[in-house]
């Protein structure tokens, strides 16, 4: 299959998601959130928003005018173990590899199984000669290459397994914001869709904030109110009591406005529920607390995009194609295979 065959039909699947009517949706969804909870109707949305975006002709051609993806000589059978904490989060690799001319052996996460099985069948509905390319499988051995995604202690087992094959494994990450005390309700509103979009269960989630007085903190958490709805979520509001209890039995001071608990920490990952929180005198003290981190950080919120990896509020959980997870570019990655 030739490359334009494969982009037409990436092209043609992004459209088949935005006709997508209510009920078809709801049918979905509604399938997707009884085998894992916390993909709910509106986190399914937002997934497939994403993709949508992705697969918009004129961003999937921009991405890949970066790149030689001529024919492969013999196409590889790559091995990719799909992570499954936020909906359809395999979609990029699986898109990555399709692209490249390659054949994708998958290890779908059992919490997201049914919205990529979804997408791999509409996919090979729109386009047949990508029935051959797609396998579905339990036990990934002795495959060309393998993708990996997955916590620090996953990843070193998967290091041990893949290590004599090439490979692309991808460790915890998580995403921070840096507020100047300049920040209105508008910004800070924004923010919480960085926060709370997929109960901050994602690699672009907010799980810490960069403040220089106490005062934003007060202000950020009354900006936040309109979020309140995720205590109605019995996954996130036990998250959240366990938490709180155990900063109470503990004394640990922290800040809680009912669905949301602020705790300083020097920490990068918060539990859910939880923001951690640190102070900064200026931007170069700041720089110092973040080039410590830099490589467990995904991207920065921030409306000063003099920052690496910087991204506007609100706009965290709505990647482009070429934003790679941990930054490591998939399709380089793939197209080095040749060689």
């Amino acid at each position: 299959m030739d490359l334009e065959k494969r982009i037409q039909a990436f092209i043609e699947l992004g459209k088949k998601i935005e006709g997508m009517d209510q009920y078809e949706k709801e049918d979905l969804f509604w399938r997707a959130g009884n085998k894992n909870n916390w993909f709910t109707f509106e986190s399914c949305s937002s997934s497939f928003e994403g993709i949508a975006h992705m697969l918009q002709e004129e961003i999937l051609r921009h991405w890949l005018s970066a790149y030689q993806l001529d024919e492969p000589k013999k196409t590889k059978d790559i091995g990719v173990l799909m992570a499954g904490n936020i909906p359809a989060v395999g979609f990029h690799d699986l898109m990555a590899v399709l692209l490249s001319g390659n054949k994708i052996s998958a290890k779908l996460s059992s919490a997201d199984e049914v919205l990529m099985k979804w997408l791999i069948n509409q996919l090979i509905e729109i386009e047949p000669g990508f029935s051959g390319l797609i396998e579905i499988s339990e036990m990934l051995k002795n495959k060309d290459a393998y993708i990996a995604t997955g916590s620090d202690n996953s990843a070193r087992y998967f290091n041990y397994y893949f290590g004599k094959y090439p490979h692309l494994i991808r460790q915890n990450r998580t995403s921070v914001a840096i507020l100047n005390g300049n920040e209105n309700q508008e910004q800070l509103q924004k923010l919480g869709e960085d926060i709370f979009k997929y109960f901050g269960l994602g690699c672009r989630n907010v799980s810490k904030v960069y403040v220089k007085s106490p005062g934003q903190l007060t202000q950020l958490l009354d900006s936040l109110q309109s979020f309140s709805k995720l205590a109605d979520h019995h996954k996130y509001h036990n998250n959240y009591e366990y938490n709180k209890s155990i900063y109470l039995v503990n004394s640990e001071k922290h800040l809680d406005n009912g669905f949301l608990i602020l705790k300083e920490s020097t920490e990068l990952v918060s539990p859910i529920s939880v923001l951690f929180y640190e102070f900064y005198s200026d931007e170069k003290d700041l720089k110092v607390k973040l080039e410590r981190l830099q490589d467990k950080i995904q991207c920065i919120v921030t409306e000063n995009d003099g920052w690496k990896n910087a991204v506007p509020f609100g706009k965290a959980q709505m990647p482009d194609p070429w934003d790679y997870a941990d930054g490591v570019d998939t399709l380089r990655f793939l197209g080095n295979l040749e060689n």
